[in-house]
């Protein structure tokens, strides 16, 4: 579907007061979910037709060594997942399951139950031992501690954990909702919503005191969204209705602005206690008798 251009300088342009909304790109990485992910679901699929030509007992071993390469897959694509998660946060706990390291055992597994069934159990051995290195060597080992959680209290930790995934969720219901407008504009206004979102969201994992603050936006003002972004695109998908995009856009606009403010704030507050202390310390050393003595010219 043909989209329409538009800028600063189009006739339907941002006004120069306007605020730069954040780009859908800030702070991602090039996604590990990739080609060899989905090999891993498509390298299993001859065994089917070597069970279905084999004997009873031969189909049934070669069936379960299917099912357990699948099973290795898919937890794979989800450890990879859940690493993507934990690397892009600055704070973040491990992965309560390892996943990767459950795939490659399922892995070597699998090719060992293959193994078994069309040759022996020594090849099976092989089979297993090769399997599950090169899978760990294919896509790593899974984060095995948390992350940026040095001083921080482990409640105020688990809060805030709690809470970024709960608003994340909620990005994810509004994001594959616009998607079904297929629209590429309403998409990318979605996305760099995200992005100011989660602006807010990496501020408050810095200083878990800021969650307070912050809750009200990232629950009810999340939860607000997500509910009309849901009822927009059902209505948009089946009129394209000009009027109530306009008015879904306004919104959007209105969310990042206050979003944006809420993060200045906190990072305002975060300088202002940073300022405090260093001006308390500074009293301290002077009670302590400490003076900052400038370095003589070379001239003297």
């Amino acid at each position: 579907m043909a989209q329409r251009y538009g800028g600063k300088f189009s006739p339907d342009g941002s006004p120069d007061n306007a605020p730069t909304p954040s780009s859908p790109f800030k702070g991602k990485r090039r996604s590990r979910i990739g080609g060899r992910v989905n090999m891993l679901f498509f390298a299993p699929i001859p065994l089917v037709f070597q069970a279905f030509g084999s004997e009873p007992v031969v189909m049934a071993t070669y069936l379960a060594a299917f099912g357990t390469l699948m099973l290795a897959a898919w937890l794979t694509r989800e450890g990879l997942l859940a690493q993507e998660s934990y690397d892009s946060r600055k704070v973040a706990k491990r992965p309560a399951i390892p996943r990767k390291l459950f795939g490659s055992i399922l892995t070597g597994a699998g090719l060992a139950i293959a193994g078994f069934a069309g040759h022996g159990p020594i090849e099976a051995m092989i089979f297993a031992a090769l399997g599950a290195i090169l899978h760990g060597l294919a896509f790593g080992l899974d984060p095995m501690k948390d992350k940026g959680a040095e001083g921080i209290d482990s409640f105020q930790q688990d809060r805030v954990a709690r809470a970024v995934d709960e608003a994340e969720k909620h990005l994810s219901t509004m994001f594959s909702a616009i998607q079904k407008t297929a629209d590429r504009g309403l998409v990318r206004r979605v996305e760099e919503f995200q992005a100011t979102a989660r602006d807010l969201f990496r501020t408050v994992e810095e200083d878990p005191r800021d969650l307070t603050a912050a809750r009200k936006y990232m629950g009810v003002y999340l939860m607000g969204a997500k509910d009309a972004t849901v009822k927009f695109a059902d209505l948009y998908s089946r009129n394209r209705d000009a009027n109530a995009r306009r008015d879904y856009e306004d919104l959007l606009t209105d969310l990042e602005q206050n979003f944006a403010a809420r993060t200045q704030a906190l990072l305002l507050d975060d300088r202002s206690d940073l300022t405090v202390e260093i001006e308390v310390l500074r009293e301290r050393l002077q009670r302590e008798g400490v003076r900052l003595e400038t370095a003589p010219s070379s001239e003297e």
